[in-house]
């Protein structure tokens, strides 16, 4: 057994044991050290680096680590196993994985601008902003010696009396605080209730003279990346917003690697701490801190994420989503509570679910559909989200189809050698000099801020540049050459963004050929099945009206610059509409309306989904957009060459 020291840049270090010949990269996972893996340890990737700093490891030589690096100590954890007593640095960088916690200032109107316009909008549609959520105040005669009412009764006695409504429930969290909150306010009480015509949910009891505020948790799970806010669910007022990286990543990139993890001994509970003890309930801490609110006044939650997130999350089997006929434990559940799986609020807080289509269009489209409000307008509308699934939703007032494509972690940085979220330090717009060659990059943060890497709608920025340049072929193939350009030993190209001297990283921001190639793959996921999906309704991109993009993947996607590399249909581009988080904010609606949540149930049930994987056309279709823009240049009349 040999002592296994994980060091970091902060000077903290995580101590553990190994075997001899044990995998670095298991060690980290069982010791609760985070390294970014979304391969899944596989090589694939090379974004598990580290360093080592004394000790002994036996590392096969990859493509990923060049000489010089790995003269430096450079490692990749997937591919090293432990020979002796080590210490490893595990570095502080950019990628896919980083969950560094990022607490929005909603000083900034551009943070709350997008709730309040969805806010309007759902009033336009007719659904009325209002829950079921409400304080209400009980005073009570005192008991006495000819007065020996029990406090239970006494208490629902007076609910029965200000509500109107006979049947009240008291759970045990009440309860149990019952006698010491009536004594301290001589029976004079604000209780915060779910009232429905049915009956009254009690949540909590104070004294009546504390100001009270119903706190309301809306949560965007995503495979990359866990997106939250905090709400009045009184007022709608978003009270906190943050996000942060999934903790789940380091088991795999994707959804299936996931699955495949929590098939493991053990794996299931591994990947439902992951998710909620490292990634919620750290979001719900920080954010509670930011605002100075209890986390138990927080009485209700809801969350939209895709289906084997879903289940993940409630630590329930995901294994047959993935396996032939794909069929999931449920597409619906109203069963759940912070309690039953840990959430860190309000133990009787109820936890809305968005309901999920099918095995890989879940909740969070569900919800994107409901605010995008394409089942409310009789035009034709295309709705794309954009994440580690690429998910389409076409349709009107009158029908909608749903489909998904496996598009990988590229559009939030995974599978990208300088990708990452988009936080502070992203680059998240560029353009080209086509003479010089040289960038003009806009970077996520305050004034300053050095680049550590890209994000999602950078990346797309960079790719149509480089192509429209004429630095690269349609291939993804570098064809000029100059100072920023490079080759590996193998011959393998790259463009270099920020060299590492300009950069807060550890070497040059580039993006390589291989980086191309994973990108063009995923963008001709979206189009292909953007194509695939209208084919089958005997439509043409022509005949779309509007097309509503969602995604956290920056600040906005330039349109133009999506359609010259062929990730969408080249149609008038002020038909395009950036609409950011739709998932978040389709949880924030459901959180704030009872109506909206209702909508959202039946936009659900009325939305048919189509698996491409049935379509005999969907790989020729696939094959033919892994180019740039596509190999038919047809479809794409207004890409031209600069």
């Amino acid at each position: 057994m040999y002592k296994v020291i994980f060091q970091f840049e902060n000077n903290d270090s995580v101590e553990s044991y190994a075997n001899e010949g044990e995998n670095l990269l298991e060690v980290a996972r069982k010791s609760n050290v985070a390294i970014d893996a979304p391969c899944s340890g596989n090589g694939s990737c090379g974004k598990c680096r580290i360093r080592l700093i004394s000790g002994d490891l036996n590392s096969k030589r990859t493509r990923h680590i060049t000489d010089e690096e790995y003269a430096m100590g450079w490692r990749l954890s997937c591919c090293s196993t432990v020979a002796g007593d080590v210490t490893v640095e595990v570095p502080d960088i950019a990628s896919a994985y980083r969950s560094r916690m990022k607490v929005a200032d909603l000083s900034s109107s551009d943070e709350v601008k997008i709730f309040e316009e969805a806010k309007a909008q759902v009033e336009e549609a007719g659904i009325v902003l209002k829950n079921s959520m409400s304080v209400v105040e009980l005073e009570m005669n005192e008991p006495t010696l000819d007065d020996t009412m029990p406090d239970n009764e006494r208490f629902v006695r007076a609910m029965e009396k200000t509500t109107g409504i006979e049947k009240v429930r008291v759970p045990y969290s009440v309860l149990r605080k019952l006698a010491r909150v009536l004594r301290s306010s001589a029976f004079h009480v604000k209780c915060v209730i779910r009232k429905t015509a049915r009956d009254v949910f009690v949540y909590d009891v104070m004294p009546a003279k504390e100001e009270v505020v119903i706190g309301g948790l809306a949560v965007d799970i995503g495979t990359t990346t866990v997106s939250a806010i905090l709400l009045n669910m009184t007022t709608g007022e978003i009270l906190a917003k943050a996000s942060s990286g999934n903790g789940q990543i380091r088991y795999g990139a994707d959804v299936i690697n996931r699955i495949i993890e929590s098939q493991k001994p053990g794996g299931g509970k591994k990947l439902q701490k992951a998710v909620i003890e490292e990634t919620i309930n750290p979001l719900i801490w920080q954010m509670c801190q930011s605002c100075n609110f209890d986390r138990d006044r927080i009485y209700r939650m809801s969350v939209a994420s895709n289906t084997t997130m879903n289940h993940l999350l409630m630590g329930v089997d995901a294994d047959p989503i993935r396996k032939e006929p794909y069929i999931p434990t449920f597409f619906k559940t109203n069963a759940l509570f912070a309690s039953d799986i840990g959430i860190d609020i309000h133990p009787d807080a109820h936890i809305i679910v968005a309901p999920n289509i099918g095995s890989y269009v879940g909740g969070d489209i569900t919800a994107g559909a409901f605010i995008s409000m394409i089942w409310n307008k009789p035009t034709m509308s295309l709705f794309i989200d954009l994440g580690t699934n690429g998910e389409l939703v076409f349709g009107n007032s009158d029908f909608l189809m749903s489909c998904a494509c496996s598009a990988g972690p590229a559009f939030e940085g995974g599978d990208i050698s300088c990708g990452m979220r988009a936080t502070d330090g992203a680059i998240e717009a560029c353009t080209i000099d086509r003479d010089t060659m040289e960038p003009n990059l806009t970077i996520i943060g305050k004034e300053g801020t050095k680049p550590i890497g890209m994000c999602g709608s950078g990346l797309i920025d960079v790719i149509s540049e480089l192509f429209i340049n004429g630095i690269i072929n349609a291939k993804g193939k570098f064809i000029r050459e100059g100072e920023r350009i490079k080759h590996d030993k193998y011959g393998m190209g790259s463009y270099v963004l920020v060299f590492e001297k300009d950069a807060d990283s550890v070497k040059d921001i580039e993006i390589t050929e291989v980086d191309i190639d994973n990108f063009i793959r995923a963008k001709g996921a979206i189009f292909s099945a953007i194509r695939t999906m209208l084919n089958s309704l005997d439509f043409t991109v022509d005949m779309i009206d509007d097309v509503y993009v969602a995604g956290g993947i920056g600040s906005g996607i330039n349109m133009r610059n999506a359609v010259n590399i062929g990730m969408f249909p080249d149609i008038p581009i002020e038909k395009f509409h950036y609409i950011g988080n739709s998932s978040l904010t389709g949880a924030y609606t459901m959180l704030l309306s009872t109506q909206a949540e209702r909508k959202t149930y039946e936009v659900a049930q009325n939305m048919t989904y189509l698996e491409l994987s049935t379509v005999p056309t969907y790989m020729d279709e696939f094959v033919a957009s892994c180019f740039l823009p596509h190999t038919d240049s047809s479809i794409f009349p207004t890409v031209k060459l600069k």
